[in-house]
C-alpha cells in the first residue's frame, strides 16, 4: 500500500541478525514509475512494471504512458498484454486498472475506468481529484469517474489503432487473442462504434482462408465500381460460411464476401450498420441489391424470369406451405438449385442457436426459398405433373437446401426416405 508513496516510510527491522534488529529500515521504494517523465524510463522498466503489476511472465505487447493536467489531474499508465489469460470470456471475473489516489494504493481491479470489451487492459491510473476513502461504490456514482472513463477508452482505443498501422503482424497477434471480445464493443460502446469497428479483422473471399486479417478499409479499397455496400456471411463455422450457395453470384461478379462465423459475429452485426458511409448488408437475409454492380439486363432478365415461373413457384409454395413463407426467383445462384434466405426482420440461425442455449424462446419464424430456375433440377421439377411426386422432389430441394445453409433437418429420417425412394426409381 506505500511502495509508491513519495516519502520513505521507516519501521524498525524485524531481522532475524542480532546486529540489525531493533535497526530503522525503510520500507518502501518511494518511487512511481508512472510520476517519473517518459523520457526518463527505459523500455526495459516499463516491461518490468508490467510483469508486476500484471504477474506475466511476458512482456507487454504495447503500452501507452499519460499525464493529464487542467480540469482534471490524473496519470495513466495502460499495457496491452501478449497473451489471453484462461477467464477472458467470463464477463464476471474480477478486470480493471490498480486505482492510486495520490500515490497511495486504493484497490486493485478498479473496473470504472474502462469498458467490459477492454477487459484485457492491464495498467495504474493514479487520480489527484479522488478521495483517499474511495469506495466502489462511491466510484460508479462520480462524475469525475465518467470523465476519465471516457478518455481512457479512447487512449486504448487510439493504442491498438497506432498499434495496427504501426506493426500489422503485432496487431494480428494482439487480434488472435482478443478479437473477439472487441467485438462486443459495437453493442457496449455507441459512441466508439466507427472507432472500433475499424479495428475489427474477418475473414474474406478476398484471401480465402480462415485467418482473420481483413480489415473494413482494406475492403472498401477493393470496392466494384458501382457497388455501395459492405457484404457479409455469417454461419457456424467458416467451411460452411466459404461453401454457401449465397456467394455464387458474388463470385461471378467479382465481388468480396467477409465472412463471419464466430459465435458472437450475428449478434455484433446487429448494432453495427454502417462503416465509413457505407452499408453492411447480410447476403443471406431479405432482398439482395448489388447496387449498380448489377446491371440494367441482369435486373430486366430477373424480372422475366419471375413472370415466367409464376405458376412454378406458386406450385412449391403450396407444396411446401408449412415451411416457407415465400417461394420466389433467385438472384443469388448460379450453380445451385436453390438456396433459403432469412426475413429483413427475422432471427438469423445463429441467434436462434445462442438463446435457445440461454433458454430462451426462440420467435418462430419461415425462411423465404428461392430457386434458379437455370439449374436442371428446377427444369426437370417444373416439367413434373403429377401432384405427390412434385411435393416429394420440392422437399428434397427444400431440405438440401437446408443443409446447405448449415441448418439442422427438422425431420432427418423423412429426407432420407425421401432420398431412398428417388434413388431407388433411378436405379429401375
Amino acid at each position: 500500500y506505500s511502495d509508491h508513496i513519495s516519502f520513505p516510510v521507516v519501521m524498525k527491522s524485524e531481522s532475524e541478525e542480532e546486529d540489525k534488529k531493533g535497526e530503522d529500515e525503510t520500507i518502501n521504494d518511494a518511487t512511481a514509475l508512472w510520476t517519473l517523465p517518459r523520457t526518463e524510463i527505459k523500455d526495459e522498466e516499463y516491461k518490468e512494471f508490467y510483469k508486476h503489476i500484471a504477474h506475466d511472465f511476458e512482456d507487454p505487447l504495447t503500452w501507452s504512458h499519460n499525464k493529464v493536467e487542467g480540469k482534471l489531474d490524473y496519470t495513466s499508465l495502460l499495457y496491452i498484454p501478449k497473451r489471453a489469460p484462461f477467464d477472458l470470456y467470463n464477463r464476471e471475473a474480477p478486470r480493471g486498472l490498480k486505482l492510486y489516489v495520490q500515490r497511495v494504493f486504493i484497490m486493485d481491479d478498479a473496473e470504472q475506468f474502462l469498458p467490459l470489451y477492454l477487459r484485457f487492459t492491464k495498467g495504474v491510473i493514479d487520480s489527484n481529484d479522488l478521495s483517499l476513502n474511495v469506495s466502489r461504490e462511491i466510484l460508479q456514482n462520480d462524475s469525475t469517474v465518467e470523465s476519465i472513463r471516457t478518455a481512457m477508452t479512447k487512449r486504448v482505443l487510439d493504442m491498438l489503432s497506432k498499434l495496427a498501422k504501426k506493426d500489422a503482424d503485432q496487431y494480428q497477434s494482439f487480434w488472435n487473442e482478443f478479437g473477439t471480445v472487441l467485438k462486443e464493443g459495437p453493442a457496449e460502446d455507441f459512441s466508439n462504434k466507427e472507432k472500433i469497428a475499424g479495428l475489427l479483422r474477418f475473414a474474406s473471399t478476398h484471401t480465402g482462408e480462415e485467418t482473420q486479417n481483413v480489415s473494413l478499409d482494406d475492403y472498401i479499397s477493393r470496392m466494384k465500381e458501382g457497388q455501395k455496400k459492405i457484404y457479409y456471411i455469417t454461419a457456424d463455422n467458416f467451411v460452411a460460411a466459404k461453401s454457401s450457395p449465397h456467394l455464387e453470384v458474388f463470385r461471378k461478379k467479382g465481388i468480396e464476401v467477409l465472412i463471419l462465423s464466430d459465435r458472437i459475429d450475428e449478434w455484433m452485426m446487429g448494432y453495427l450498420n454502417e462503416y465509413d458511409s457505407k452499408q453492411f448488408q447480410d447476403v443471406a437475409r431479405g432482398d439482395l441489391d448489388l447496387g449498380e454492380v448489377e446491371t440494367e439486363e441482369d435486373k430486366r432478365q430477373q424480372e422475366e424470369a419471375a413472370k415466367e415461373h409464376k405458376e412454378l413457384t406458386e406450385r412449391i409454395k403450396k407444396a411446401l406451405e408449412e415451411s416457407v413463407q415465400e417461394v420466389r426467383v433467385t438472384n443469388r445462384l448460379t450453380d445451385s438449385p436453390a438456396c433459403l434466405v432469412t426475413g429483413e426482420f427475422d432471427m438469423g440461425a445463429q441467434m436462434k442457436k445462442i438463446m435457445e442455449a440461454a433458454g430462451q424462446a426462440v420467435p418462430d419464424s419461415k425462411p423465404i426459398f428461392e430457386i434458379n430456375v437455370d439449374h436442371p433440377l428446377v427444369q426437370r421439377l417444373e416439367s413434373e405433373q403429377g401432384d405427390e411426386r412434385f411435393s416429394e422432389l420440392s422437399a428434397v430441394l427444400f431440405d438440401q437446401a437446408t443443409l446447405a445453409s448449415g441448418e439442422q433437418l427438422k425431420d432427418p429420417g423423412a429426407y432420407v426416405s425421401r432420398l431412398n425412394r428417388l434413388l431407388l426409381e433411378l436405379a429401375n
